[in-house]
């Protein structure tokens, strides 16, 4: 498959090799398709009717078990340059399994993997290392598709193939690599401790960048929910850190108060104006305030396009 393919037939040819797709808009990303994503599909039929409606549609393609495929999304915008993280994370090991690298036509790049059976992976960004990460519930646009950008077309081309043997990335591995969580500290005193992991948390909100600030308030809040911290503590402790990454106030109070519902099921969330909500599940013994969430809560996910 090269640019020279008319995109009504590379779209059959993915869905005829078992790959689900669905129509985006000529030029651009954001889905034509009723439900988006969702609509992805191998039916040859509606595969047809769709690019016979909209010849030039761009190839949307979901990610993650939908597919089979996971991509790393390499970005570069202003001084962010994903080029020198993924370098990085590629001389650490972490990334060298890929299968093929398309450039991208604003001159990024897409590392496609081999998703891991039965095992979800959940799309997310480290917008500061100019790197997403495309899994389920998410999407990417497939090479032949064009993209108009400053009045000329480009096109998603493949970069390069792999020859030798493809590996699964361990996508949980990249996002700590790029973008750390604060690691605890087991003071003596566990009031103590407390203070110093809700300061860790609040430090590590405020050092946010754009694109990362909504869910990294939303990630911290869920800890301090996790760990018994009363809902109007937890925006004191959090709102000035959130306010210096640039969020304002109504989102931060929002956020929080989602995050605490999400982690909180069965408490009652109120504002610093009102008592402190009732818990549900006791602070953690061991302290365990930064460890990556295995009970299924994860900030709230919205389908990311590239």
């Amino acid at each position: 498959m090269n640019e020279s393919w008319p995109l009504s037939v590379a779209a059959r040819e993915f869905a005829a090799a078992g790959i689900p797709v669905f129509p985006c808009l000529p030029g651009g990303k954001r889905p034509i398709a009723e439900h988006g994503l969702l609509d992805a599909t191998t039916d040859p039929g509606q595969v047809e009717a769709w690019w016979r409606q909209t010849p030039t549609a761009n190839i949307g393609l979901p990610t993650g078990a939908a597919s089979g495929v996971v991509v790393v999304d390499v970005d570069v915008h202003g001084p962010v340059d994903g080029y020198e993280a993924f370098a990085r994370a590629d001389s650490a090991g972490i990334v060298d399994g890929w299968e093929f690298l398309v450039r991208s036509p604003s001159g990024g790049m897409h590392a496609y993997f081999p998703a891991i059976p039965e095992a979800e992976q959940r799309s997310w960004q480290a917008a500061r290392a100019g790197i997403d990460f495309r899994g389920d519930g998410g999407y990417i646009i497939a090479p032949p598709s064009r993209q108009f950008i400053n009045g000329s077309t480009s096109r998603y081309l493949v970069h390069r193939i792999n020859t030798g043997p493809a590996a699964s990335l361990d996508a949980d591995r990249l996002r700590d690599f790029l973008d750390p969580r604060p690691a605890p500290r087991r003071p003596a005193s566990q009031g103590v401790a407390r203070e110093a992991d809700v300061a860790r948390l609040a430090g590590w909100v405020a050092a946010r960048g754009e694109g990362e600030r909504n869910r990294g308030l939303f990630w911290a809040a869920c800890r301090l929910a996790e760990n018994g911290i009363p809902a109007s503590d937890a925006l004191d402790a959090l709102s000035a850190a959130a306010s210096g990454a640039g969020l304002g106030e109504r989102e931060i109070t929002a956020t929080v108060r989602s995050a605490y519902r999400t982690a909180q099921p069965q408490a009652r969330v109120r504002d610093s104006s009102s008592s402190p909500v009732q818990h549900s599940s006791p602070l953690a013994a061991d302290g365990g305030w930064f460890s990556r969430d295995t009970s299924g809560t994860r900030p709230s996910s919205r389908v990311r396009e590239m």
